[in-house]
């Protein structure tokens, strides 16, 4: 039985059905844009070397801002494997920053608006109206968060970039509440890199 809020180790790593980019597949280039609103080409991230690629739902979301608060504490043990972090949502790049700023994330947070990258890595959940409404009782207005009206966000994913582009890793969730452990993800990055030798 699933525990409530962590992922089973059987579910590690394991994509729905129709959801992700799996393992062996080139991850996707697209241009968005930084907490500056300025473009990046995401690809460059990975070109620099092996990445974890998050995909969360908005800043809105406390699932999402308990899980990014946890890999920022863990920045550091990530970078000792030789592995950056970078977190992409459907938010306007002020929201993006908002949420920068606010949890204190001390990597890249990306903004696309117009679900380029989620389109390409296939991690797209599209509220209907009934969630839409359910969210807006809480004061979350989808549209002003994204500044576009698709009301479309991202199925809660991560996935391990190889340097040069590979996808090694890849895993989500339909269930949002549900997320990988920190020691889980760190588990995950030293099944696939050798730190035998240390690292400067």
């Amino acid at each position: 039985m699933k525990q409530h809020g962590i992922t089973p180790e059987a579910q590690l790593g394991v994509l729905p059905e129709g959801i992700g980019l799996p393992p062996g597949h080139l991850a996707p280039a697209a241009v968005l844009q930084d907490v500056m609103g300025k473009e990046v080409e995401i690809g460059r991230f990975w070109q620099e070397g092996p990445v974890l690629l998050v995909f969360y739902r908005g800043g809105w979301c406390p699932y999402c801002n308990f899980q990014i608060h946890e890999m920022s504490e863990a920045l550091p043990e990530f970078q000792r494997r030789g592995v950056g972090l970078v977190a992409v949502s459907v938010d306007r790049f002020e929201e993006a920053a908002r949420t920068q700023t606010l949890h204190e994330i001390p990597f890249p947070v990306l903004s696309d608006p117009d679900l380029i990258l989620h389109q390409a890595f296939h991690v797209i959940h599209q509220a209907d109206e009934a969630e839409v409404a359910m969210l807006a009782q809480f004061g979350i207005d989808l549209e002003a968060s994204s500044g576009r009206g698709h009301n479309a966000i991202a199925v809660p994913s991560i996935f391990l970039i190889a340097k040069g582009g590979r996808i090694l890793w890849a895993h989500a969730d339909a269930d949002y509440q549900t997320r990988p452990t920190i020691a889980q993800l760190l588990a995950v990055t030293e099944a696939r890199f050798d730190f035998s030798m240390p690292r400067e």
